[in-house]
């Protein structure tokens, strides 16, 4: 799902029973394609647990790159409907997820409108312990200029940072929508989510910061498994260890995830030498960005 409800945000409709109990696992039947498989799930679950269940099922047939809806058996009209606003299980059905018509065109695509900017745990105490960490900041600190001039929301996410400290200095953190702190790996939080429904027609979530292969790696995971398009800047993403980096990167775009550069991002943002604001974004990239051991042999 990306953040409009018919697009594949599991948004749901009550149902209601009496006798449901939260206590209770419902028995339920999901579909994809022509595949079925009856299971359970708590009563009350919503669209979290939904297409976590579909995914843990049917992971290896989704494509990555579409969106979906999930659709609920009506007995009053003998056919699947979608689901309405407000969705929670509290009786036995049959569930299934239908993949939407996407223009393959669209892939990979970026535009300021339907694009968000994601910003891992840039944080003080993994300066000394991230490998290329400056160079990181550095290349960091150009996106989130790029994305202010562009006109582009910006989320933040600091790990514990009562014991890990708040974003570096370096990072101007001016303008940005939220930052939030988190013990969950993932920047996908129930608060995340709600920041990405406030922003219509967002599509693709640019991500960067640390780790690679842990924070980045599940974030991006959960993104994708939501529906939207994710891109990874490998030159704004690190770890303690470059076999855990490169290894993440790897896996990721395998998944379907673009692996891109900073420079790659903003020039695709800004798409024509006509923008009004190219020659903003020029100045930021007239020196190349550091390469933060992506070329290195060791």
């Amino acid at each position: 799902g990306g953040a409009a409800p018919p697009a594949g945000t599991l948004a749901g409709c009550i149902m209601a029973d009496a006798h449901g109990s939260s206590n209770n696992h419902v028995p339920v039947l999901l579909s994809f394609s022509e595949f079925s498989r009856p299971s359970s799930v708590a009563a009350g679950s919503g669209y979290e647990v939904l297409i976590q269940k579909f995914l843990s099922i049917y992971g290896q047939q989704i494509d990555v790159h579409r969106k979906f809806v999930i659709q609920l058996f009506s007995d009053e009209w003998g056919q699947f409907i979608d689901l309405p606003k407000g969705f929670a299980i509290s009786e036995r059905c049959k569930l299934r997820l239908v993949p939407l018509q996407m223009d393959i065109t669209t892939l990979g695509n970026l535009t300021p409108a339907t694009t968000v900017f994601f910003c891992c745990d840039m944080q003080e105490r993994f300066r000394p312990a991230i490998k290329y960490f400056g160079d990181i900041i550095s290349v960091g600190q150009r996106l989130l200029q790029g994305a202010r001039i562009l006109g582009i929301p910006i989320i933040v996410s600091e790990q514990y940072p009562k014991g890990l400290g708040a974003t570096v200095q370096e990072m101007d953190l001016t303008g940005v929508k939220l930052v939030f702190p988190k013990t969950k790996f993932s920047m996908v939080l129930p608060e995340v989510e709600a920041a990405l429904a406030e922003i219509h027609g967002v599509r693709s979530i640019v991500l960067f910061g640390v780790e690679t292969h842990v924070c980045i790696q599940q974030t991006a995971l959960d993104l994708i498994g939501r529906g939207f398009e994710v891109h990874i800047v490998a030159d704004a993403t690190s770890s303690r260890s470059m076999m855990d980096r490169m290894f993440a990167l790897e896996r990721l775009a395998r998944t379907g995830i673009t692996i891109t550069t900073s420079e790659s991002v903003l020039l695709q943002l800004v798409a024509d030498k006509d923008h009004p604001k190219f020659k903003e974004v020029q100045n930021i990239i007239k020196a190349s960005a550091p390469e933060s051991g992506l070329l290195s042999k060791v």
